[in-house]
């Protein structure tokens, strides 16, 4: 691997690292953010969905961003977004604005979703470029990222500090972050002329006709929720439905965080080992237990165990896939691209069904929602085994 290359790998790291670290300071203050815009479990659900609809609409133009500007300035758009919206949520939390705080979670997920693709198309780039595995290290570089992140909130929580002060910290090391990426990310990664834009974009209908993209996309769809939901609920499920204070509550989540980077940082072993159907289903079996058990577990101590194995479960499947996806056949950028549009229909749809399930039953009980998609998803396993098909469709042309 030659030192460009290696550079443009750890920006990467970078990349991934930033977004795990804004997500979860938000997450592990979402009590005392709930508390001080004094809303219920309902409300707090559309205020999510305002991450959900920016998430949906980042993810929509990622893809023909990147085909037209390359991943470079998307990635350079969708962070600086994504900061922006972390600032506004300080901003609301500060004024106890309800409207302020959705537009800014509306922000943040813009910002998630506009960097997705371009983030996972520059990294099967460099994939390419190196002859290293990197989908599943840079996915664990995010949940690392969120351990950190937790870690700082469940501090800032434990010493009271207050949620507008610490997401502006928050807010100031992302931008420094981000000051230090930019430099290593080539330009041009993903982007074709006009023409093959037009090509790429008249056979988008044959892309969405491809089952077995669909059946990838539904794995996605079920792992995106398993883990949406512990970003959005798991620090409320804990606190409203096993009893626990917040920062108790934020040291789960933080478990989950921990359990989601150990997952992947030690998934390529696995994945080596037995490949990806038998680990995509083994970790839809871990996840389905430890959902399992937190709904069904009355002691908080046997439920704040089972997250590590919802985590566990969680971590490998959204990385898989999408590599998955790319190799899948041709037009890797459109590709990509729709699996990930399935895959965050979970973030659209998941906060405010749950808000409203949890408002009606408990958080607990709407949780079995998620633990049916995760089912399927062991089910769906095969879907994943992609061997040889890309080449064969190009052969095929």
């Amino acid at each position: 691997m030659d030192q460009a290359v290696r550079r443009r790998r750890r920006a990467l790291f970078v990349f991934f690292l930033l977004a795990g670290v804004s997500m979860s300071s938000w997450v592990t203050r979402t009590p005392a953010i709930r508390d001080r815009l004094e809303v219920s479990t309902g409300q707090m659900g559309l205020v999510l969905f305002g991450l959900s609809l920016g998430s949906m609409l980042g993810i929509l133009l990622s893809g023909r961003l990147v085909s037209r500007f390359g991943t470079r300035p998307v990635m350079i758009w969708g962070t600086a977004v994504l900061i922006s919206g972390l600032a506004t949520v300080a901003l609301g939390a500060l004024a106890s604005s309800t409207p302020l705080v959705t537009a800014g979670l509306f922000l943040f997920g813009t910002g998630m979703g506009g960097g997705e693709v371009a983030m996972n198309v520059d990294a099967t780039d460099v994939e390419r470029l190196s002859g290293v595995t990197t989908m599943p290290v840079l996915h664990g570089c995010f949940s690392l990222g969120t351990v950190l992140g937790a870690g700082a909130g469940i501090a800032a929580t434990a010493a009271d500090v207050p949620v507008q002060w610490h997401l502006g910290v928050v807010t100031v090391v992302a931008v420094l972050l981000l000051s230090y990426a930019i430099p290593a990310i080539p330009a041009g990664t993903g982007r074709v002329d006009a023409a093959a834009v037009g090509e790429s974009q008249g056979g988008g209908t044959a892309v969405w006709k491809d089952r077995k993209l669909l059946l990838i996309g539904a794995i996605v769809l079920a792992m995106a929720l398993a883990e949406g939901s512990a970003n959005d609920w798991l620090p409320l499920i804990m606190v409203d439905g096993h009893g626990m204070g917040e920062a108790a509550g934020s040291l789960v989540y933080a478990g989950f965080a921990a359990s989601m980077t150990l997952g992947r940082f030690g998934g390529g072993y696995f994945l080596d080992r037995y490949g990806r159907v038998v680990v995509v289903r083994a970790s839809a079996v871990s996840g389905g237990i430890g959902l399992l058990l937190v709904i069904v577990a009355d002691s908080a101590v046997v439920a704040g165990i089972a997250v590590l194995l919802w985590g566990l479960g969680a971590s490998l499947g959204f990385p898989l896939a999408l590599s998955a996806a790319g190799e899948s056949g041709p037009d890797e950028t459109a590709r990509v691209s729709l699996v990930a549009i399935i895959g965050y229909l979970a973030f659209l749809v998941g906060p405010p069904s749950l808000g409203f399930l949890g408002e009606h039953v408990g958080l607990r009980p709407a949780m079995t929602v998620v633990l049916a998609f995760v089912a399927c998803a062991a089910f769906l396993a095969p879907a994943v085994d992609v061997r040889g098909r890309k080449t064969e469709a190009l052969a095929g042309e």
